[in-house]
């Protein structure tokens, strides 16, 4: 019976993602790749932090395989399990394995929201033994010189509950990303949505004034990845407060007065 399994191909991406540095990333994620340090990135929902990885995985020419951590993730989700397949008990490794075995770059996104028994699991892939115990086989899973182990989170959610312990982090170079400045922002929003350099301008101030909400109303204010949506919508012909409000504003929050003090804000601009 034929394997449904996607292949390693499918995982590499052909075209160069478009990505704007905001510092010295690129290197220091070269650098930790050289020296098989795992990678941490920090910041912000929508600040570029996956468009990074697929860029850098195009870079370093390999295979990218993302995971997006949940509550329900299991360390089987990530090791693998066994499966019955046409009627025959087989082995099915998990992405984790599967980047492990083929030099791939498995990229744990927002992994605090994952379990904690299941992050444990990628210590030894983290430090210099770089090895993956499957206690399920009884196989000790040395990684390919190649791969490469770069977890993500959001610093802005952390809590008691979810946070990323010192015996997890301390393994890892990190990186931290902000929202980029507003002429690059302003850049980025033309490159991703073909929008003119005025209005572009005028959703980056908007952002900036979302962004000074954060703690005063909003968790988060709005992120570049929001703008690049209100710009594709603008693109395509839908007037400014509705592709704010939809866009941005809705995604924000539901509370009624928050919502219609952002609405107002842009309604100001536009």
């Amino acid at each position: 019976m034929k394997s449904s399994e996607p292949s390693i191909a499918d995982y590499v991406i052909a075209d160069e993602p478009y990505y704007a540095p905001q510092g010295d990333e690129i290197d220091i994620f070269e650098a930790a790749y050289a020296n098989r340090i795992p990678v941490l990135l920090k910041g912000p929902t929508g600040c570029g932090k996956t468009r990074f990885m697929e860029y850098m995985a195009y870079r370093l020419s390999r295979p990218l395989i993302t995971v997006s951590c949940h509550d329900d993730l299991t360390a089987s989700d990530l090791v693998g399990r066994y499966l019955i397949i046409g009627g025959e008990t087989r082995w099915i490794d998990g992405p984790l394995s599967r980047a492990v075995r083929e030099g791939a770059i498995c990229y744990l996104d927002e992994v605090v929201e994952a379990r904690k028994d299941t992050t444990v699991v990628i210590h030894p892939l983290a430090d210099d033994r770089r090895v993956l115990p499957i206690e399920k086989t009884g196989e000790l899973l040395r990684a390919d010189e190649r791969f490469c182990l770069a977890i993500s989170y959001n610093p802005g959610y952390q809590s008691i509950l979810k946070d990323l312990k010192q015996s997890t982090r301390q393994r890892f170079v990190a990186i931290e990303f902000r929202y980029p400045e507003a002429s690059l922002e302003i850049d980025i929003v033309i490159r991703e949505t073909e929008l003119d350099q005025k209005t572009a301008a005028l959703l980056v101030k908007y952002a900036g004034m979302t962004r000074n909400l954060k703690g005063n109303g909003l968790d988060e204010g709005a992120s570049t990845r929001l703008l690049v949506h209100t710009g594709k919508l603008l693109s395509s012909g839908i007037e400014p407060r509705s592709a704010i409000r939809s866009a941005i504003a809705e995604a924000l929050t539901d509370e009624p007065d928050m919502l219609a003090a952002v609405n107002e804000l842009g309604a100001a601009l536009f």
